[in-house]
């Protein structure tokens, strides 16, 4: 079952990031006042009374003029529409409801999309409170007054977002056929690799970045066995938009990860590696989903006997964060090691749903801390007591210790590439959970 999605729209500076921060519970875009300056990190899991959710944070960047600002709105509008399940409609109770609002007011009306209108810094219903009327002329139904910095008014929000979330169709059938996701920038190959894994051209490929519109769900029948390909889409260009396009095209490519158990992450040989591909596979790392990194465009490459070497060296650095990821050099073009693909999907499965006993999980363990002491602070050691697999899907282990805060990322880390050393978990990332003794 796939999350809803709920996307957070309003113009420049109204307070969007900080209402996504808080639902979200932690800082995660950048938030100042000054219009523009949401950066990277726009999606967060949310929940709300046992609804769980993604929520995505539209952004917005200071326009060079009304004419561009329109335009803005309208694209970060239009994205959420085809998105979205529930749209959070952000407004700023200080400067009253302007022309911007309208406009996209007026679209948001026409998508038939449930529309949560938010009124955001309502610091005292006592001094803002007649003001709130005036947001009933955007037609959108009854205005939720909230204050995001002052956590006011949360609640009732929120309960309103819940309500609209779709009772069915979220339910995807599960019938234990992979899906795997083709994740990557504009224009590095997601539907030529597409084409070629399913021997025709059914998906339309172009040199214009952004030609697919829509997430495309393929099936391929490889060696007797299903598998369904999810091609993300791209994005049209908005004319002279100064917002990078990069930055939407991760709205929907966490919808599709969300859908996926494995990611292939492409990455253009010639353009090389940029910030845009490490954005784009954080996502699917933080998901917990399986990852391939695919090099595509590889016969395009000048190439030595050291060239691939030095590539995958770039590789381990840039995607440091998620040294677990298989690398492949591929041409969707000519065809080069895309069969691979089969073969590495196949592996990264199999150690995704991989379960160790309790009692081996604990003689490693027990190996572990002998061989490399547990640290101290303040006189008091860390001491670890027992581990067991919760889950799968990603791996997930629960470590109970006799006191969290003593339990630094550093040492985490050594525990977790002690079970890499003996169970290889290739492919797929290791969630630990740290538990003190006594809690569920």
């Amino acid at each position: 079952m796939r999350k809803v999605i709920v996307a957070v729209v309003g113009r420049p500076n109204v307070g969007k990031s900080t209402l996504f921060n808080t639902i979200a519970g932690k800082q995660i875009s950048i938030v100042q006042d000054t219009p523009g300056v949401t950066r990277d990190r726009i999606y967060a899991e949310g929940n709300w009374l046992n609804y769980y959710f993604t929520m995505v944070d539209t952004g917005g960047i200071e326009p060079i003029s009304d004419d561009v600002l329109l335009k803005q709105m309208r694209s970060q509008a239009e994205l959420a529409i085809e998105t979205a399940d529930v749209i959070i409609f952000v407004t700023d109770v200080k400067s009253g409801v302007v022309d911007a609002d309208y406009e996209v007011a007026e679209m948001l009306r026409r998508s038939k999309k449930p529309i949560v209108l938010c009124v955001n810094k309502v610091d005292s219903i006592k001094k803002y409170g007649n003001d709130i009327y005036e947001f009933y002329q955007l037609g959108l139904g009854e205005p939720f007054p909230v204050s995001a910095a002052n956590h006011l008014g949360l609640g009732d929000l929120l309960d309103e977002v819940v309500k609209h979330f779709p009772k069915e169709g979220l339910e995807e059938e599960e019938d234990g056929t992979l899906k795997i996701a083709l994740i990557g920038k504009p224009n590095v190959g997601k539907s030529s690799l597409t084409n070629k894994l399913l021997g025709e051209n059914r998906v339309i490929v172009s040199d214009i970045a952004g030609t697919t519109r829509d997430a495309i769900d393929t099936e391929v029948t490889y060696n007797g066995t299903p598998y369904i390909f999810i091609d993300t889409a791209g994005l049209r260009r908005k004319g002279k938009v100064t917002e990078d396009i990069e930055r939407y095209s991760v709205i929907r490519t966490v919808a599709a990860v969300d859908r996926a158990d494995i990611c292939i992450v492409l990455i253009d040989a010639v353009e090389g590696i940029t910030d845009g591909d490490t954005r784009i596979a954080g996502i699917a790392h933080e998901s917990g989903k399986g990852v391939i990194i695919a090099v595509n465009k590889w016969d395009l490459v000048e190439k030595n006997d050291k060239t691939m070497q030095e590539f995958t060296k770039q590789l381990k650095e840039k995607f440091a964060y998620m040294d677990y990821a298989e690398y492949l050099f591929i041409s969707a073009e000519t065809g080069q090691r895309i069969h691979k693909i089969y073969e590495l999907v196949n592996m990264i499965h199999d150690n995704q749903v991989m379960r160790i006993k309790t009692g081996v999980l604990n003689e490693i363990l027990a190996r572990a801390t002998a061989m490399k002491q547990p640290p101290s602070d303040k006189g008091k050691r860390l001491k670890l007591f027992y581990i067991t697999q919760a889950s799968v899907a990603p791996p997930t282990f629960v470590i109970f210790v006799n006191d969290r805060e003593l339990m630094h990322f550093s040492y985490t880390r050594y525990i977790e590439n002690q079970i890499r050393e003996n169970f290889g978990f290739r492919g797929t990332p290791i969630r630990f959970i740290i538990r003190e003794r006594g809690e569920d």
